[in-house]
């Protein structure tokens, strides 16, 4: 057993200097040409937390024109190393909720996506198409439990072989951040969450990109909603080669009209966050409610895989 926790440790440290060699070759070649990565915001998530305007009445403090990139679903075999590459074109770093089990099938991309300086974070095991919220509780933490373990030993490189968590009070994250799909928490999931201290991320602003479209009619739809707030946490899909194809583009427009890019990671304590403007309600809600029939229709027997949720008719 201590051999293999010495070989662990070996393999920690040469995942860290490469880490470190990729950052600073990719520092060294981002010039003022480039969008880059204008700051690192830490968010603790101490006792829990709840953050994206579309969900929760607090998110992540932005200055005008800051965005927080995120994307969901993957990895995918074509299309996130597509997106990897456009954004270490332009120096920028982004967040991946990952699927657990696209993680373990392609662990060579989950864990070039930490290497390469990007938070990977989690998203379920198998991503039930009945979401989590109409799940047996039980069912629902063991999914998520699976996801974040495989996630763990994917992009991290955390050896389980002495024997896998039951629980999450057994496993440590190196990214204690959590996606419910399809935004459909429920009071007891989060309550769990919290008391092992793992924060929920909604979003301030979505693409809709799960619906299949263009790249130049979502790269249309991402900056018109934007440029109405002018900030905000953006959801993404790295699963769909329309968005894979559109990136670059955002990237482009993003530099042109000004706008910077923050990366968040974990820290210590809980948030920042700052509170929802005046009439916030939530449009995650109002979605759910509006598929209920379709969503308990496929919880039993449970489906896998992404649910295609249309957004609000004002999106």
């Amino acid at each position: 057993m201590s051999g293999l926790r010495e070989l662990s440790m070996r393999i920690a440290g040469a995942l860290v200097a490469l880490a470190l060699g990729a950052s600073a070759a990719s520092a060294a070649d981002c010039g003022p040409d480039k969008l880059g990565t204008s700051r690192v915001v830490e968010v603790g998530t101490q006792g829990g937390l709840g953050v994206g305007l579309k969900s929760y009445p607090r998110t992540i403090p932005l200055a005008d024109h800051e965005v927080i990139l995120t994307f969901d679903d993957g990895p995918a075999a074509k299309t996130t190393p597509q997106i990897l590459k456009a954004l270490a074109d332009e120096c920028v770093r982004a967040t991946f909720f990952e699927i657990g089990r696209n993680a373990e099938g392609l662990p060579q991309i989950a864990r070039r996506e930490a290497l390469e300086g990007h938070t990977v974070a989690h998203h379920t095991w198998s991503h039930p198409q009945s979401t989590l919220r109409f799940m047996p509780d039980e069912a629902a933490r063991a999914d998520v439990l699976k996801g974040m373990v495989a996630v763990e030993k994917a992009a991290y490189g955390e050896d389980f072989s002495g024997g896998e968590p039951k629980d999450l009070k057994d496993l440590r994250l190196h990214t204690p951040f959590f996606r419910f799909p399809g935004f459909a928490d429920t009071e007891d999931l989060r309550r769990w969450l919290a008391a092992n201290n793992v924060g929920v991320f909604g979003t301030d602003l979505w693409a809709s990109d799960w619906i299949k479209t263009t790249p130049e009619e979502e790269l249309r739809v991402v900056m018109s909603r934007l440029n109405r707030v002018g900030k905000g946490m953006l959801l993404f899909h790295d699963t769909h080669q329309w968005t894979a194809d559109m990136v670059p583009m955002l990237l482009s427009e993003l530099k042109a009209k000004g706008y910077r890019i923050v990366h968040m990671v974990p820290g210590p304590g809980n948030g920042p966050t700052v509170p929802a403007p005046k009439g916030w309600f939530s449009e995650t809600e109002r979605v759910i409610n509006a598929l209920r029939p379709r969503f308990e229709k496929s919880a039993a027997p449970f489906g896998d895989g992404p649910f295609p949720v249309r957004p609000a008719p004002n999106e």
